[in-house]
């Protein structure tokens, strides 16, 4: 059996797509601002934006300053309702002219597509990402992909202008199955890159729970039988629409871990704030359970227990720290225990990236550190894994401590330092754990901000340049990286 881009599939392969149903799903979506501005919408939703929000919002189409030609509009019905009763989860859906008072910021965030040796696949790191789908059921006004989703055209490091494209399966395995074969036959280590097994992929987007229960187990199964050991989800849906995984799903992903036993399967949720999942009364305050832990909406709750109850699936969550959103300890202290509670690890936390309009968005570095910090005060160990991360072009860089007091006789440390250490890093990671220590800016929201407080750079955040050639390409060739200097 050939699927429809030209991939032969196996009989195993075969046999576990004919057990999969999929799913009838009802999100309610509202796309653009046009239904607001000509009051289309339904009658209960027409106050989500006021008369003065629209005009305003009206006035900037088709100029530069364009809400929607930035970041397309996009909100399902269950969020809606929860966006009712916050403030939060309405600044994450809801267009602001805020948005684009300042659009400096990079089209291709962390220079991704140098990383991309097929269409729609990034390797970077010891794992693969796959955009397998340009869109989510609704749309955060900060998203990180957002030159994806608007389907801008980007510079690509060739000085080709085109749209990012999607992932498509044969294209994908064949690169995985001759990266895997050199690493292999070169005893471990990949010939020109120094890279290990691609083991692990990432089904991204947009949000991959978009896609079809059939179109899910393809990509399970066809990287499956690529010999990818783990495989990650990526998706917001159970905030947006939770209803998502229902039985066809789960039924699944019963299906695949039984045809597929050694293949570890991991979710990766994006919950920003703890109204996206608890209850709350008429009044804003959370409703708690008999034992006192609060109580989460039944449709988030009973789709998160289907996931979690199966010990084989590991649940992850991670979310970027917005302003306006979620730049609260008391809500993310409350978010990580609630979490917690119900079974999902917290993975990582983010400072804001350096998309366009990032300055709309993004919190300053160090409040950001401060936060977080102040919210694991309150919660126990296993609770408090999550670590603060900020997406260098190298890669993801931990802000490990800010401190408040000066060190006497070191150059830009007169109001203290924040210290940053790569956690991940391209190729065969030759700067992990490798740290910059920068004199305080209270008010830098990205790393060119403390471009003039350098005070130790030896993983070479800030003598950092671009690849005279893409890193990896279809034939495994290129390598030629600039290399970091020493302390300063």
């Amino acid at each position: 059996m050939v699927s429809s881009d030209g991939y032969e599939m196996t009989d195993r392969q075969r046999a576990f797509l004919d057990t999969i149903e999929n799913g009838r799903h009802e999100r309610e979506i509202i796309n653009g601002l046009r239904p607001f501005f000509d009051n289309s919408v339904p009658d209960d939703m027409k106050g989500f934006y006021s008369s003065q929000e629209l005009d305003i919002l009206k006035s900037l189409r088709g100029t530069d300053r364009d809400v929607e030609a930035r970041m397309p509009v996009k909100v399902t019905r269950h969020y809606y309702e929860l966006a009712r009763q916050s403030k939060s989860l309405q600044r994450l859906v809801k267009a602001s002219p805020d948005e684009t008072l300042n659009l400096v910021g990079s089209e291709d965030p962390g220079h991704q597509m140098d990383f991309s040796p097929v269409e729609g696949l990034l390797h970077k790191y010891e794992m693969g990402l796959l955009y397998t789908i340009s869109t989510c059921s609704s749309h955060c006004r900060f998203c990180y992909r957002e030159e994806l989703i608007a389907r801008k055209d980007i510079v690509r490091q060739d000085g080709t202008v085109a749209k990012k494209g999607l992932a498509k399966i044969k294209d994908v395995v064949g690169y995985i199955r001759s990266h895997n074969k050199q690493v292999q036959d070169n005893g471990g280590l990949h010939p020109t890159t120094g890279r290990r097994k691609l083991r692990e992929i990432l089904l991204s987007g947009g949000d991959a729970m978009m896609l079809s229960n059939q179109k899910i187990g393809e990509w399970l199964s066809a990287l499956a039988e690529a010999d990818v050991e783990a495989i990650r989800m990526g998706t917001k849906e159970m905030a947006f629409y939770p209803k998502r995984f229902d039985a066809s799903f789960l039924a699944m992903l019963d299906s695949f871990h039984l045809t597929y036993p050694d293949v570890n399967l991991r979710l990766m949720v994006h919950f920003n704030h703890p109204d996206e999942f608890l209850q709350k009364s008429p009044d804003g305050e959370y409703l708690t359970n008999p034992n006192g832990s609060l109580k989460w909406h039944e449709d988030t709750q009973r789709a998160m227990d289907g996931v979690v109850q199966r010990g084989w699936m590991h649940v992850e969550n991670q979310a970027p720290i917005i302003k306006g959103i979620n730049d609260d300890a008391d809500a993310l202290r409350i978010l990580q225990q609630s979490l917690y509670h119900r079974g999902i690890n917290n993975h990582y936390y983010f400072c804001g990236r350096d998309i366009v309009a990032y300055q709309a968005f993004n919190v300053p570095i160090e409040t950001a550190w401060s936060l977080l910090n102040e919210s694991q005060k309150g919660l126990s160990g296993v609770e408090a894994h999550a670590r603060l991360s900020i997406t260098h072009y190298k890669g993801k860089t931990e802000v490990v401590a800010v401190t408040n007091k000066p060190i006497p006789g070191v150059k830009h440390a007169e109001n203290g330092v924040l210290i940053f250490k790569n956690l991940r890093n391209a190729l065969d990671a030759p700067d992990r754990g490798k740290t910059c220590i920068v004199g305080r800016n209270p008010e830098a929201t990205w790393f060119n901000d403390y471009e003039d407080r350098i005070i130790c750079d030896e993983v070479g955040l800030f003598d950092y340049k671009r690849v005279d050639n893409k890193i990896i390409s279809g034939d495994g060739h290129s390598l030629n990286v600039v290399q970091p200097s020493d302390c300063r």
